[in-house]
Formats: C-alpha cells, sequence, structure tokens
C-alpha cells in the first residue's frame, strides 16, 4: 500500500479574507475596515473611540473594543477571537490594528529581562502569542484585516555592500505577511488613496498592481458573495473527548513529537481547542493503533 498522502487537486471556495494593510498614519487603514459588512472592531490603538469613527461603526451595526476592555492585551485579543469563532453573533468582520498590540508585548518584556534581554529574548512572547493569534484567525470563519504600520525596510546593496534603506515594510512580525493571503500597501496620491498589492495568492490582486482604496472595488476583485457571506461558528471538542484523548494518549504511549504534529496540523495548541469532528478524528487513530 502507497504512503502518499497528496490529494487530487479540487476548486474550493476562497471563503472570507485574510489580510494585512500598512502605510503611514492617516491613509486611510481604519476607515477601509470600517467599510467592510458588521466589522468587530479591536482598537488597539485608541483612535477609533473619535466620534466620527464611532458614528461609522454604529451605522455599519459593529462593535467597538477599546483599549479600556483590553484591547491591547494579547490574551484578551485572543480570547475575544476564540469567542468569535465559537459563538453565535451578527458580526462578519474582525478589524485589529495589530503593531503597537506586538510592540507593547515585547516592550514590557524587555522591561521585565532588563539587561537579560539578549539574543531577541523579548520577542519570544510576542511571536508566541502571534502565533496563537494566527491559529484561531484561520479557524475564524470572518473577514479579518489586520492593520499595520509602516516602517523603513533594509537591506544590503549588492554593488556597494552597504546597508541602505531598499523600501518600506508592515511593523510588525516579520512572518504574519506569509501567514495571510493578501497584503496591502496603502497611498495617498494628492486626493486620492490607493491601495498597492505587496503580497497576494489571489488572482485578482497581481502583485505590484494599484486600484483605488474602496471597498466596493475591493468587493469587485475578491468576490462581493464571499465577504458578505453569512458566518459560521466552529463547535469544539467535549470534555468528554478531551478526557478520552488524554487516556489515549496515555496508553498508546504517543511521543511528543507526534502530539507537536496532531496540534500543529490541527491549528491548535491543545488538546480543548480541537473542533469536535477533529477529535474524533484524533480518536479513531489512538484507538486503531491501540488494535495494532
Amino acid at each position: 500500500m502507497s504512503k502518499l498522502k497528496a490529494k487530487d487537486p479540487a476548486l474550493t471556495n476562497p471563503g472570507k479574507i485574510k489580510m494585512m494593510t500598512f502605510s503611514k498614519s492617516g491613509i486611510g487603514k481604519t476607515w477601509l475596515s470600517m467599510d467592510f459588512p458588521t466589522p468587530f472592531y479591536i482598537d488597539s490603538e485608541g483612535g477609533a473611540r473619535l466620534g466620527h469613527y464611532q458614528e461609522k461603526l454604529k451605522r455599519a451595526n459593529g462593535a467597538y473594543l477599546g483599549v479600556e476592555d483590553g484591547a491591547c492585551d494579547f490574551q484578551t485579543v485572543i480570547e475575544q477571537v476564540q469567542a468569535l469563532a465559537t459563538e453565535k453573533h451578527p458580526y462578519q468582520t474582525l478589524a485589529i490594528p495589530i503593531t503597537k498590540l506586538y510592540q507593547t508585548t515585547i516592550a514590557h518584556e524587555q522591561y521585565k529581562l532588563g539587561d537579560k534581554d539578549v539574543f531577541g529574548a523579548s520577542k519570544k512572547p510576542a511571536i508566541h502569542a502571534m502565533r496563537q493569534l494566527v491559529n484561531w484567525i484561520n479557524k475564524l470563519d470572518m473577514n479579518v484585516l489586520f492593520e499595520a504600520h509602516e516602517t523603513t525596510e533594509w537591506g544590503i546593496n549588492p554593488k556597494t555592500g552597504n546597508r541602505e534603506e531598499v523600501g518600506n515594510q508592515p511593523d510588525v512580525w516579520e512572518k504574519l505577511i506569509y501567514e495571510l493571503d493578501l497584503t496591502l500597501r496603502l497611498e495617498k496620491r494628492g486626493n486620492s488613496r490607493f491601495a498597492v498589492v505587496r503580497k497576494s495568492r489571489l488572482l485578482g490582486f497581481p502583485e505590484g498592481e494599484s486600484f483605488p482604496l474602496e471597498y466596493s472595488e475591493f468587493a469587485k476583485r475578491y468576490g462581493k458573495d464571499f465577504i458578505e457571506s453569512k458566518v459560521s461558528q466552529i463547535v469544539l471538542a467535549t470534555p468528554a473527548q478531551v478526557t478520552e484523548i488524554t487516556k489515549l494518549i496515555d496508553i498508546v504511549k504517543v511521543d511528543e513529537k507526534d502530539t507537536t504534529k496532531i496540534l500543529s496540523k490541527a491549528n491548535a495548541e491543545n488538546w480543548s481547542e480541537l473542533t469536535q469532528d477533529q477529535a474524533a478524528t484524533t480518536i479513531a487513530w489512538l484507538k486503531k493503533r491501540i488494535e495494532v
């Protein structure tokens, strides 16, 4: 019997958009997010508390989580995303200004470590939290828009060998751009605003192309029906399933490497984060191991 696991290629529904916008301040990241259907806005920066943003959110039937509610605390944000993934609610879009959330977590760890902050140690909690957040974002049946500040990108000039400015990039965890389907840099040209495609897996958004910074244009390119479709929730493993998995793990003596593989494939940190279907599959696999 062959051990090859690859499947025949198949057309799939692209589902909701998972993307990031980045730019200098005041270009329109927040405004664009609030143009998406029924946004749940996690405002780690506090800028969207201003009246015109609040009015726009209200018109969109959206909701607001401010700094005073925990929007600048990773654990609170992750818990909110978990709730959005598993509870029934009216929201279709999740928007998170991510730079301050990420950088604040690093700053707190730098202060805590003091002189012991070597070899990027202060970044580890923030990166771990980002990985947790991305795992839940991948499970979430909502449009997700990360908003990032812009920072200088540095590189080596091949002619001179000197380190110099080569462009701009999002000021956030450098791996985030690879976890998402689309990254747009927002620009202001005269009185008009545009989105420039910086990284894309989508045919409607060729890299290097630009288009007017308008929701209608974005929806036309991605597919309005997908963006505005109803949201569904995942059903997590029951306590009984988690208990059974734990018992079977002890019986089968599954090593840590295999356990990590199972959880990683399911985008889960622990057994309680599996869906009921994933838990059932895991239980069946473990029972089969016992029978061998």
